[in-house]
C-alpha cells in the first residue's frame, strides 16, 4: 500500500487573476450616493410645483431662455464626447499629441481633456448668463417658488460641474508633472470620466424636467 502524501496541483502559468481597481470602485460607490442626493433634487422640484400649481409654473417657465439653455446642453453633452476621447488615449497611455494640433486623430489625453475643461467652461458662463437674466425678470429664490427649486437644482448640479473642472486641472497638472504617463495617472484620468458622464446624464435629466416639462 502507498503511503505517498498528496501533491499540491501545480500553478497553472496561464491562469490569471484581475483584482478590481479599488479606485474606480470607490468612485463608482461615491458616484451611487450621489445619484441618491439628485434623486432627492428631483423630489423637491415636483413637490413644488405640484403645490405651486400650474399656473405659477407656467408663467415662470417663459421666462426661460430655451435657445441659450439648449446650445448649452449640446456643449455639455459633446464635452462627454471629448472626455471619452481622452479616456481612450489615457488606457492606450498616450498623454499628449503625437503630430499637429490641428491633428485631432494624434491628440493625447492632455488635448482632449484640455477642451473638454474648456466645453465645461462655457457651459458655466452659459448658466451664470440665465442666472443673470431671470434675476432681470424678477425671479429669484425669494420671491418665487419655481425660483427657489429652479436655483437650487441647477445651482448644486453647476457646483458639481465645478468640481469636475477642478478635478480636469489636477489630472492635466499631474501628467505634465509627472516623468512618465503610468497607470496610476490613467486611472485618474479614467475615474474623473466616470464623474464627468454622470454630471451630464444627471444635467440631460434636469434639462427634461425643467425645460422640456413646462
Amino acid at each position: 500500500m502507498s503511503s505517498h502524501a498528496p501533491t499540491a496541483p501545480a500553478a497553472n502559468p496561464h491562469v490569471s487573476v484581475d483584482r478590481p481597481n479599488m479606485t474606480q470602485v470607490g468612485t463608482i460607490v461615491w458616484l451611487s450616493s450621489e445619484l441618491m442626493f439628485f434623486a432627492g433634487m428631483f423630489a423637491i422640484y415636483f413637490t413644488h410645483r405640484a403645490v405651486a400649481g400650474p399656473e405659477v409654473w407656467e408663467e415662470s417657465t417663459q421666462r426661460l431662455n430655451m435657445t441659450l439653455v439648449i446650445i448649452n446642453t449640446i456643449i455639455l453633452v459633446s464635452s462627454s464626447v471629448t472626455c471619452q476621447f481622452g479616456v481612450w488615449a489615457a488606457e492606450r497611455l498616450q498623454p499628449r499629441r503625437t503630430g499637429s494640433l490641428l491633428n485631432i486623430r494624434g491628440w493625447g489625453m492632455q488635448e482632449w481633456y484640455t477642451l473638454t475643461f474648456i466645453m465645461g467652461a462655457v457651459f458655466i458662463a452659459g448658466q451664470v448668463t440665465e442666472y443673470a437674466e431671470l434675476v432681470e425678470h424678477g425671479i429669484t429664490i425669494s420671491n418665487s417658488s419655481f425660483g427657489a427649486v429652479f436655483y437650487l437644482t441647477t445651482g448644486f448640479h453647476g457646483i458639481h460641474v465645478v468640481g469636475g473642472l477642478l478635478a480636469f486641472l489636477f489630472v492635466l497638472g499631474s501628467s505634465f508633472v509627472a516623468g512618465r504617463f503610468t497607470h496610476r495617472e490613467a486611472t485618474r484620468a479614467i475615474v474623473t470620466s466616470y464623474y464627468w458622464h454622470f454630471v451630464d446624464v444627471i444635467w440631460l435629466g434636469l434639462f427634461f424636467a425643467i425645460y422640456f416639462l413646462q
